[in-house]
């Protein structure tokens, strides 16, 4: 029996009166995979919800269910995938490829990030080491437990919840707090 991702009830972390982050997130920016730069600025005024993602897992078909709250909530979310290779190897194809795989399959128009470095470590990507550091968001120091783990900021660019990959992007967890 092949095993594609931990066994494991709904790991949900939320804060619901977050702090003001010690540093703000918005001076942050993405590669998307076209090479194009994506700052994090855009996102005031909006939920922001950040996702390790990959190709050949078994949390996969989330990226149907992430599309459709994109398009659910065009006016007050902005998503960002970051296709990650980290967990048993399971998203190793190319930048290019991997952006192709999302529209084809998934019908994706939510930015996704050149391949990156979401656990903690060397090599980190900037946006992870402060979703994952207490000290520059405030509360949380959870890193990814697996594929399609889920960050979710609110307008202010604070840190709302993390979501492990066992909440399916549309549950009623996430949509209340983007509605709120």
């Amino acid at each position: 029996m092949k095993l594609t991702a931990p066994v494991a009830r709904k790991s949900i972390r939320l804060h619901k009166d977050p702090p003001n982050p010690p540093a703000e997130i918005y001076n942050l920016h993405v590669e998307d995979v076209t090479g194009n730069n994506i700052p994090l600025a855009q996102a005031k005024g909006k939920n922001l919800l950040l996702v390790n993602t990959a190709s050949d897992c078994g949390y996969t078909a989330q990226y149907a269910s992430l599309e459709e709250l994109r398009a659910r909530y065009p006016h007050q979310l902005l998503i960002i995938g970051f296709p990650s290779n980290e967990f048993k190897e399971q998203e190793k194809a190319d930048d290019e490829s991997i952006l192709q795989f999302c529209r084809v399959n998934y019908g994706v128009h939510f930015p996704l990030s050149k391949k990156s470095n979401v656990l903690k470590g060397d090599g980190q990507h900037p946006v992870y080491r402060w979703l994952t550091s207490k000290g520059l968001n405030g509360w949380n120091d959870k890193a990814p437990e697996w594929n399609f783990s889920k960050y979710l900021l609110d307008e202010k660019g604070r840190l709302l919840a993390y979501f492990g990959p066992q909440v399916d992007p549309l549950s009623k967890e996430i949509c209340q707090l983007i509605e709120q």
